[in-house]
């Protein structure tokens, strides 16, 4: 089964009865490397297991409920045990247009030491670039904006 994508996201597609298996509401969230939301089911006994293929599953009159107090663009944060940490962090380097969980989690790193931009939303772009690199100056590292080895255990994603 596929984990849900830890991260901050935006609503940014909203549907009734959207298909087989998604209940009666669908809210669609910008996750770059797949399609991932949130819905009802007409599968109850699934919620709260591994069967969503990563998407967060409600009751129908759950979903129901709170599909009209939800306007695009609202943001929704996924953590595990109250943290963005993807399961297997490989350390490979990021840059430029690199994307996925371990872009959020790197993300997330840079906002937690104190770099602010929008959203740790997977995407490696301009904003992630800059972010890094203001992160490498301040720590005495070569600013490539790319985070490497040296910039990991900078900051405390491996040992």
């Amino acid at each position: 089964s596929t984990p849900s994508p830890l991260g901050e996201w935006k609503v940014v597609h909203k549907g009734l009865n959207w298909g087989n298996g998604f209940g009666t509401r669908w809210m669609g969230l910008n996750v770059p490397w797949g399609i991932y939301g949130i819905h009802g089911t007409n599968k109850p006994y699934s919620i709260g297991s591994s069967m969503s293929h990563g998407c967060i599953r409600m009751q129908n009159r759950d979903v129901e409920e709170l599909y009209p107090l939800i306007p695009l663009g609202t943001r929704v944060r996924i953590v595990e045990n109250g943290q963005i940490f993807p399961r297997n962090f490989s350390g490979r380097p990021l840059k430029i247009k690199s994307s996925g969980q371990n872009v959020v989690y790197l993300q997330s790193r840079l906002k937690e030491k104190g770099i602010v931009f929008d959203a740790a939303d997977g995407r490696f772009g301009n904003m992630t670039e800059l972010a890094v690199k203001y992160y490498q100056v301040w720590h005495g590292l070569e600013p490539t904006g790319i985070a490497d080895e040296a910039t990991y255990r900078s900051l405390g994603m491996i040992k």
